[in-house]
C-alpha cells in the first residue's frame, strides 16, 4: 500500500507533490487545443470536425481502458506506471511535432489515449485515495487537481508568452511558433521521467492484492461495486461535472471565431482561466472537508451550469472584459467541481483493496464525455453553423449539470442515513 511508505504528514504530502507533478505535466501536451486550437487546425491542415473526431478516438481509448487501468493500479507500483506513461507520451509528442499526416495524427492520439489512460490515470487517483486519511479526502484531491492546474497554468503561461514572442518579435510563422511550443511541453515531460522513477518509493500499490488475475474474485468485486447505489450516484456527479469541464475546451475557438479576438488575446484569456484551477480546486476541496462534500459539489454544479448558460446570452459586440469575467467564473467553478468530485468516493464505503477498481469504474462511467462529447459538439457545429452551434452545445451541457445537482444531493441523503449505523458499530465517519 502506498501509505506504507510512511504515515507522517511530511511523507504523505511529499508523495502528493510527486503525483501532482506527474499529473500536471502529462496532460497539457495532449490537450494543446485548449489554447492553440485555431493554430493547430491551420498548421496541420485539418478541419475542426477532423480535430474533434481525433479527440474522440483518444477519448474512446480513455474510456475502454479506465477499468483495466483501475485493476492495474491495484497491482503495479506507481513509479513504473507513471514513468512509462511519461516516456510514451513524450515520444509521441516528438512525432506530433513533425506535423505528420492525418492518419498519423490519429495514431498519435490513439497512443496518447493508452499512455495517459491505461497506465497513468487510475494509478494517480489510487495513490491519492490511499495516502489521504478519510477526513482529508477533499483537501488531498483538491490539492491534486489544484496543483496539477498550477503546473498546467505555469507551463501554459510560458508557452503563450513564447508563442507571442516568436510571432510578434521574431516574425516567425504561427506554425513554426507552435512547433517550438510543442517542444517546450515535450521537454518538460521528458525531464520529469527520472524524477518520478527514482524518487517515488518502490512499494506495492496494494499489498492485499496478488499479482495474478483471479476471475472469480474480480467478478465478485465488480458485483459488490455495482450493487452500491452510491457508486452510481457518484458516477452521475462525475459525468455531469466532467461535461461542464469539457465544454471549456471549446472556449478558445468560440472566442476567436465569434467575438473577433486574436489568437494571442484568446490564448491569454484561456491561460488566465487555467490559473483559476489551483484556486477553485483547492478551495473546493477544503470546503468539502470543512462542511459537506456532496452539498459543496451540488452548489458548484449549479452555479457552473448557470454561468455557462449565461455565456450564450452575451452579445458579439461585448468588450473583452465581460468575456474574461465570464470565462474566469466558469473556470473557477468547473475546476472547483473537479477538485471535489473524486473525494465523494469516500462516501461510497469502498475498501482500500479495490479502490483502484472503483476509481476505474467511476472513470469509465463518468468520463464517457471524452468519447462522445467531441462528436456531439462537432455535429452541432455542422447542423448549426457559427455561434448557434456553440450556444446549443453549451445549453445542453448546462442541462446535464443540473442533473448532477440532484445526484449530489441524493448521495448526501444516503450518506446521512448511514452515519448512525456507522456510529453504532464504531465505524469511521465522514
Amino acid at each position: 500500500m502506498i501509505a506504507s511508505v510512511g504515515n507522517s504528514n511530511q511523507s504523505r504530502y511529499f508523495q502528493l507533490l510527486l503525483v501532482t507533478l506527474a499529473g500536471g505535466c502529462i496532460f497539457p501536451l495532449v490537450y494543446l487545443r485548449q489554447n492553440f486550437e485555431v493554430t493547430i487546425l491551420q498548421s496541420f491542415g485539418i478541419s475542426a470536425v477532423n480535430l474533434r473526431n481525433i479527440y474522440s478516438v483518444m477519448g474512446l481509448m480513455f474510456w475502454i481502458t479506465y477499468i483495466p487501468s483501475g485493476w492495474l493500479a491495484d497491482r503495479v507500483p506507481p513509479r513504473y506506471l507513471m514513468s512509462f506513461s511519461l516516456t510514451v507520451t513524450g515520444l509521441l509528442g516528438i512525432w506530433f511535432s513533425t506535423y505528420p499526416d492525418h492518419d498519423s495524427i490519429r495514431m498519435i492520439f490513439l497512443g496518447w489515449g493508452i499512455s495517459t489512460g491505461l497506465t497513468f490515470w487510475a494509478a494517480m487517483l489510487k495513490a491519492v485515495a490511499i495516502i489521504a486519511r478519510p477526513e482529508e479526502q477533499g483537501r488531498f484531491f483538491g490539492m491534486l487537481d489544484g496543483g496539477r492546474g498550477l503546473v498546467e497554468a505555469v507551463l501554459a503561461t510560458i508557452a503563450i508568452s513564447l508563442f507571442a514572442y516568436l510571432i510578434n518579435s521574431s516574425g516567425q510563422e504561427a506554425s513554426e511558433a507552435l512547433k517550438r511550443v510543442i517542444w517546450f511541453y515535450i521537454s518538460f515531460v521528458l525531464i520529469l521521467i527520472p524524477l518520478i522513477f527514482f524518487v517515488i518509493s518502490d512499494t506495492d500499490v496494494e499489498a492485499q492484492n496478488s499479482n495474478s488475475l483471479d476471475i472469480a474474485v474480480l467478478l465478485a468485486d465488480f458485483k459488490t461495486l455495482l450493487s452500491k447505489q452510491e457508486i452510481w450516484l457518484a458516477a452521475v456527479c462525475i459525468l455531469c461535472g466532467y461535461q461542464l469541464f469539457w465544454a471549456t475546451y471549446s472556449f478558445s475557438a468560440y472566442l476567436q471565431l465569434n467575438f473577433g479576438l486574436s489568437a494571442v488575446t484568446v490564448g491569454s484569456i484561456t491561460v488566465a482561466k487555467l490559473w483559476m484551477r489551483p484556486i477553485g480546486a483547492t478551495a473546493a476541496g477544503f470546503l468539502g472537508d470543512r462542511f459537506n462534500r456532496e452539498k459543496i459539489l451540488a452548489l458548484l454544479l449549479f452555479f457552473s451550469s448557470l454561468t455557462l448558460a449565461s455565456l450564450t446570452l452575451v452579445s458579439t459586440q461585448v468588450g473583452p472584459s465581460v468575456l474574461i469575467g465570464l470565462v474566469l467564473t466558469v473556470g473557477i467553478l468547473t475546476y472547483g467541481v473537479r477538485g471535489v468530485f473524486w473525494s465523494i468516493l469516500e462516501s461510497c464505503d469502498v475498501e482500500d483493496r479495490i479502490k483502484g477498481l472503483a476509481l476505474g469504474m467511476l472513470s469509465f462511467l463518468g468520463f464517457a464525455p471524452d468519447f462522445y462529447q467531441p462528436l456531439i459538439s462537432g455535429r452541432l457545429l455542422e447542423v448549426f453553423p457559427g455561434r448557434a452551434g456553440y450556444d446549443v452545445y453549451y445549453l445542453g451541457v448546462a442541462g446535464m449539470g443540473a442533473l448532477g445537482v440532484f445526484a449530489a444531493l441524493r448521495l448526501n441523503y444516503l450518506t446521512k442515513l448511514k452515519k448512525p449505523v456507522k456510529h453504532l458499530f464504531g465505524g469511521v465517519g465522514q
